[in-house]
């Protein structure tokens, strides 16, 4: 498995609680179908009213629309992509097919979550397309040559060690468990969010999240020493 390419922060010490932190991401829809006040990146918020606004354009095939999509949520956009699939060249590809997805399908749009969410759903499934495609490529040439695989791009600015422990830490992480702790600890979703992306109840978000540092913290921090113990 080539490595992750994650921009995380390499010296944060992983917890099993969450840690407090600025203004979260606000669900589109929680699961009871209430609408909250805001969804989006905490720097680029868009009103539950916007919202509807921009899935009305682009569902008239208003171009606009989708340019306004684009200029909210793109740059997020590459960096779940990128996180999902471990370079910026198909994470480029993965925001570009969901964007040609979104159009092809917005008539199937329903309003049940926001329309925001609605594409990054889109846009995870397309990922998750993108990584069984890469597989089956790998199990070809695996079969069809001796010839080690080309290493994707590792996350830039950190120290080596530390970024090659983190990466085969998440490599150890189930698919489930490593999707939903980049979508919550990297890009800051709130489980309510990543529960509609990932079609999930919020409380299997939590419960994975939870898994995941347990997981990560075991292999990442060095065990206890009994010295101390046996001094006594």
């Amino acid at each position: 498995m080539g490595t992750m390419g994650l921009a995380l922060p390499w010296e944060t010490r992983i917890s099993c609680v969450p840690r407090e932190r600025e203004k979260r991401v606000e669900p589109s829809e929680d699961l009871t179908g209430s609408p909250s006040q805001t969804v989006g990146s905490a720097s680029a918020t868009v009103t539950t009213s916007e919202d509807a606004e921009i899935a009305a354009r682009c569902r008239a095939g208003d171009l606009g629309g989708y340019e306004r999509l684009y200029a909210l949520h793109g740059s997020r956009m590459k960096n779940v992509a990128r996180n999902l699939l471990g370079n910026p060249i198909d994470a480029e590809d993965a925001v570009q097919e969901t964007f040609l997805k979104v159009q092809r399908s917005i008539a199937g749009f329903r309003g049940q979550s926001s329309f925001v969410t609605w594409t990054y759903r889109i846009l995870i499934n397309t990922c998750y397309d993108a990584r069984r495609s890469r597989m089956r490529k790998k199990e070809v040439a695996n079969d069809d040559s001796e010839e080690s695989p080309r290493p994707e791009p590792r996350a830039p600015d950190a120290h080596p060690s530390l970024r090659m422990a983190l990466e085969r830490a998440l490599a150890g992480l189930t698919k489930h468990q490593r999707d939903v702790f980049l979508l919550y600890e990297v890009e800051g979703f709130h489980h309510a969010e990543i529960a509609g992306m990932l079609e999930i109840t919020e409380t299997a978000s939590k419960n994975t999240l939870f898994q995941a540092k347990k997981n990560l913290r075991q292999v990442l921090e060095p065990p206890r020493s009994n010295s101390s113990a046996g001094a006594r």
